[in-house]
């Protein structure tokens, strides 16, 4: 069967093609830059097609010739309006889609009823669903939250935990819901496109626990010892910002996921059991062992930040408007040892010099609403694009010889660091690292020339680092014709 999976750069249509890879199917990878996909294990054995959900041409040429398609977007990070980015998203899909034989959409259990402070975030999920049900043949499995290396609510609850020994929590914390690991998640997935009567809503889940709970089985699994102490008071959005400021979750994404847990989650499991009984689901505990094992082997293949989000304001482009700062070395190694050692930074690794410049500049970007550093890296050395590594996006990585990152705190302008392997006639490398900015107004103009006095000294001695650290990694007594100029002196 041909089947698209949109959003196939995000966190769980990444994990998906794989599974449908290893049961025959014939896949189309959907997404808005297909450059983004290259690097995954998988790419040799899709059909890439870029589309853009809200540009209806795009889309129609993306689903050409395909039966089966999986609808796995949404714009929750993308503002104030991601429910009117989301609903045209879907008409498009739906305008695009009506030769479909079936849709699988993924969204999130409702709460009981209706009720005017229900989250908009649920709500604009089950917003899409009706319009998908009501127009295609739809089956829309709901979730509770996704507990699995990388996914938005397992590092919450991992963060929360490891770094609060005892914490005041709203009363809402003993709202019960229904989380679910992502193994099960794929699995109700590829089984919901493959039996051909599973239509419609479908609630999946496993044990029914509070998020106090959540946080004390995560401890139990560590072996750490916590005190939650729940109070009638602690707002969402003020709770929202807290997360943010604690965990590497972003203040928009930090919304969503706590108001899908100041209401009770329960959903009704039983079509789940009717149509799916060859899948049982893995306790809670039994998900977050699993997912502690793939971060601690490093095998995280996808991650919730590894989405683009909303297309950036500002492209990189070479012409005037944009502040850059160039330095280059001579390194006697070969480009692949440069590569790997630029491509390293970040993360729990650090930033070879002046971590704690680093680490203050995250710091107070985490307070102004950024991410700051929290978000780490998913691999230690390796990168796909569009994936975060702290506070930085990386927009392109061309090994063995390009890596840029976009930043993404909080700036008066859109700022890049790239770094470039440049093989030498003579052997050797020449390493090449420019710092780019594209000020926004007189503010950012200011900004930039503020910072340049403190730049000279970072910048200048990352690329050094990064040169030594190349060395170290490398073998230069085999690279002949290229003198060793002990370390160097930038550009």
């Amino acid at each position: 069967m041909k089947v698209a999976v949109t959003g196939a750069t995000g966190y769980i249509g990444g994990r998906l093609i794989p599974r449908l890879l290893a049961g025959g199917h014939e896949v189309v990878a959907i997404g808005r830059d297909a450059s983004r996909l290259k690097s995954r294990p998988w790419f040799a054995q899709v059909e890439v097609r870029e589309a853009d959900l809200l540009e209806p041409e795009t889309v129609s040429q993306a689903l050409s010739g395909v039966q089966v398609a999986y609808y796995l977007v949404h714009s929750m990070q993308s503002g104030a309006d991601f429910a009117e980015r989301d609903r045209r998203a879907a008409e498009n899909f739906i305008a695009a889609g009506a030769h479909l034989e079936k849709v699988v959409y993924l969204g999130g259990i409702q709460p009981p009823g209706d009720s005017t402070d229900e989250s908009s975030h649920l709500g604009s999920r089950a917003e899409v669903g009706s319009l998908l049900r009501s127009a295609l043949p739809t089956v829309e499995l709901r979730a509770g939250p996704i507990i699995g290396s990388g996914s938005a609510s397992f590092e919450m609850v991992r963060y929360l935990t490891e770094r609060l020994p005892a914490m005041v929590a709203p009363k809402w914390v003993r709202n019960p819901v229904r989380p679910i690991g992502i193994r099960d998640v794929l699995s109700y997935l590829v089984a919901a496109m493959e039996r051909t009567e599973a239509t419609g809503v479908i609630d999946i889940g496993t044990n029914l626990l509070t998020f106090k709970e959540m946080m004390e089985g995560y401890a139990s699994v560590r072996g750490l010892r916590r005190k939650i102490f729940p109070v009638p008071v602690l707002a969402p959005g003020l709770a929202a910002r807290w997360v943010g400021l604690v965990t590497p979750i972003h203040n928009r994404l930090a919304v969503p996921l706590i108001e899908g847990v100041v209401r009770p989650l329960e959903g009704d499991l039983s079509r789940a059991r009717e149509l799916f009984p060859q899948i049982e689901p893995m306790p809670y505990e039994q998900a977050v062992e699993h997912a502690l094992q793939r971060v601690q082997t490093h095998s995280v293949s996808t991650r919730w930040s590894g989405a683009s989000g909303p297309i950036p304001e500002y492209e990189m482009v070479d012409e005037e408007g944009i502040f850059r700062e160039v330095r280059s070395l001579n390194v006697d190694v070969a480009p692949r040892q440069v590569f790997e050692a630029f491509t390293s930074l970040g993360g729990s690794g650090g930033w070879l010099v002046w971590n704690w410049a680093w680490s203050l500049r995250g710091f107070v970007d985490g307070l102004i609403g950024g991410p700051g550093l929290r978000r780490g890296r998913r691999h230690p050395t390796e990168l796909h694009p569009g994936e975060a590594v702290d506070f930085w996006r990386v927009e392109i990585v061309d090994p063995p010889r390009l890596l840029r990152l976009r930043a993404e705190m909080r700036l008066p302008g859109t700022a890049w660091l790239e770094f470039e392997a440049r093989p030498l006639s003579q052997g050797g490398t020449e390493l090449i690292q420019t710092a780019l900015f594209a000020p926004r107004g007189t503010l950012g103009v200011l900004y930039w020339y503020s910072l340049y006095p403190m730049h000279r000294w970072i910048f200048s001695g990352l690329v050094r680092a990064i040169a030594d650290l190349a060395r170290d990694r490398g073998q230069a007594a085999d690279l002949p014709g290229l003198p060793h100029n002990g370390g160097g002196r930038p550009a």
